[in-house]
């Protein structure tokens, strides 16, 4: 049965755990826009005998569990002698942010290959340098398709950063099982978290469904 003294004991605790969790979507989102988009110019504008490279990172990353990566950067991390103790957050939200990245850059790549061409060959007729085309030119007009597929992928994140756990990071899911096993109060503990995981994505997800709907009327 519910019981509303073990719900209040619990949220402080799951609140604190919540900002390991905010912190890790947070950064591993900014990680995963920029790298991505870096992935996605690199398989586009490197030479074929370099591309082959990236390429085979993507599918390497997007073709293994997060939480194997996980698992494996930080015991690679822990092992390499004289390196200076990286706090498992900050290893865990890299990890995160790269594997992200690795499903972002195939959102760019689908933006920017809808791009008219002729957009390309204005650019080209105005003299424009070919970084400046690409920023000026491509880029915005690729971020107005990809904007609300990067934002479904960092909801994503934000509900895959449970697998933490494997690296001892005490985020809102560990919070809550180690509370309800302190205290036998799985039910309190777990329909808590629930309800904080859904009062943060939910709104997000209203705002991406937004924001979608806006830049398809430009």
């Amino acid at each position: 049965m519910w019981n509303w003294e073990f719900a209040a004991e619990a949220l402080p605790i799951l609140l604190r755990g919540f900002v390991n969790t905010l912190i890790a979507t947070v950064v591993g989102t900014i990680i995963a826009a920029i790298l991505g988009l870096i992935l996605a110019v690199a398989i586009r504008g490197l030479p074929r005998w370099i591309n082959w490279v990236v390429r085979l990172f993507v599918a390497f990353v997007r073709n293994t569990p997060l939480v194997v990566q996980l698992v494996f950067v930080y015991t690679a991390f822990s092992e390499i002698p004289g390196l200076v103790d990286i706090p498992a957050l900050v290893v865990g939200s890299g990890v995160i942010g790269v594997h992200y990245a690795t499903y972002m850059s195939e959102s760019y790549r689908a933006g920017i290959d809808a791009v008219p061409p002729g957009q390309r060959e204005a650019a080209i007729a105005l003299s424009l340098p070919p970084v400046r085309t690409f920023t000026a030119v491509i880029l915005p007009q690729a971020l107005r398709a990809t904007i609300p597929s990067l934002g479904n992928y960092a909801v994503a994140m934000f509900k895959d950063t449970p697998f933490l756990f494997a690296l001892s990071v005490v985020e809102l899911v560990t919070s809550a099982q180690q509370f309800g096993a302190s205290k036998f109060a799985y039910t309190e503990a777990f329909t808590l978290a629930g309800l904080i995981f859904l009062a943060a994505s939910y709104p997000t997800s209203l705002l991406i469904q937004r924001l979608e709907r806006r830049l398809a009327t430009y």
